[in-house]
């Protein structure tokens, strides 16, 4: 069975994911894309297993279609106290700036997935059509738990080894993350200078040639022309993020949705600074890159977001959106917007006409 066949276990009508952003996805943003014929995808990354079950519910009473719910399964944070304080401690001038006061104790704001059987056991009995994993991958044990209630499962790449552990568990797609993608990288390891930043096409093709899964691209694609290509270097489907962020069903802040309109939205870079971890967006003030000799590392994922957070609300309550994680891919600059399952229905045009001018 050739791999973009196997996609057909999910019953959408086009190869398209619309990508899990905490934040920005909702269920109404979700069950419009999959009423189009895509696969819409909420994250419970943020959320306990109740919470999670309230947002299953609340996308399943919109639609009938199949949808994804996803999950972070990073490494549960280990609680590197002079690391965090030495953090805390560089954030204070910031902090003092806004007459603020920076938290004392950081929080596991995200609990790892890995480390959450509760909410395992919670999306055994909801029965999600697809449940993904970003930041690596749980047990295979679990994986196997998913699969025999009759949940497709896939998990997010980016290099090949990060694909063929992915493929070991057991699941059976693999999203395949290219450096341009918005939000958290999936890496598996964390640790600064182990990423590997791959683009796309390059990523694309490599897992394609060496692993036996359907794969999903992901990283910087907006438009129907764009899926065609990544089908064409043999994509399965491709996951845009970025390109529904736009829609009046994501819950993007106005400020989020100004920034993707205007000039920032060409600037995009990869931080670690905002969460601990390494993720594409709109620069803001913690965008510390070209200063790294003279600032610590930050916290750990996720205590570094707990503090960013604390510190966006005590500048916000000033009026200042300097410090807001607005998450955005290399594509950007051609974000629409369109109601959800318009642009499910504009990219499906774009990718026929492209096919046309192709085979013309």
């Amino acid at each position: 069975m050739p791999k973009s066949d196997r996609l057909s276990e999910w019953g959408i009508t086009h190869p398209i994911v619309q990508a899990p952003m905490v934040g920005v996805s909702t269920p109404q943003l979700a069950a419009a894309v999959s009423n189009a014929g895509a696969l819409g995808s909420i994250g419970l990354g943020a959320s306990t297993p109740e919470q999670g079950r309230e947002l299953i519910r609340q996308t399943k009473a919109l639609t009938g279609n199949p949808f994804n719910v996803n999950m972070f399964c990073h490494r549960p944070a280990v609680f590197d106290h002079a690391r965090n304080e030495a953090w805390l401690k560089y954030l204070s001038g910031f902090f003092a700036e806004f007459e603020g006061v920076p938290p004392t104790v950081l929080k596991e704001i995200y609990k790892s997935f890995v480390d959450d059987r509760a909410m395992l056991e919670m999306l055994v009995e909801e029965k999600p059509a697809v449940v993904s994993f970003h930041f690596g991958a749980p047990p295979a044990q679990w994986i196997e738990e998913l699969k025999s209630a009759g949940i497709y499962t896939m998990g997010c790449a980016t290099t090949l080894s990060e694909a063929r552990q992915l493929e070991q568990a057991g699941a059976q797609a693999i999203v395949a993350q290219g450096y341009e993608a918005g939000g958290h990288r999936g890496v598996f390891d964390d640790g600064f200078g182990k990423d590997q930043q791959m683009g796309l096409f390059a990523l694309l093709r490599v897992i394609v040639a060496a692993v036996d899964l359907p794969v999903i691209a992901a990283g910087g694609i907006m438009e129907g022309a764009g899926i065609n290509a990544a089908m064409m270097l043999g994509a399965s489907a491709c996951q845009l993020g970025t390109a529904f962020i736009l829609c009046p069903e994501s819950c993007a802040t106005p400020e989020h949705r100004e920034a993707l309109k205007g000039p920032k939205a060409h600037q995009t870079r990869v931080t670690s600074y905002l969460s601990g971890r390494p993720a594409r967006g709109i620069p803001n003030r913690l965008y510390l890159e070209s200063g790294a000799d003279r600032v610590p590392l930050p916290a750990e994922y996720p205590l570094a977001y707990d503090a960013a957070k604390a510190l966006h609300g005590a500048a916000s309550a000033k009026g200042c959106h300097d410090f807001a994680a607005q998450w955005a891919g290399q594509g950007a600059p051609l974000a629409r917007e369109l109601p959800a399952q318009r642009l499910v229905q504009v990219l499906v045009e774009e990718m026929q006409a492209a096919s046309r001018f192709s085979h013309s």
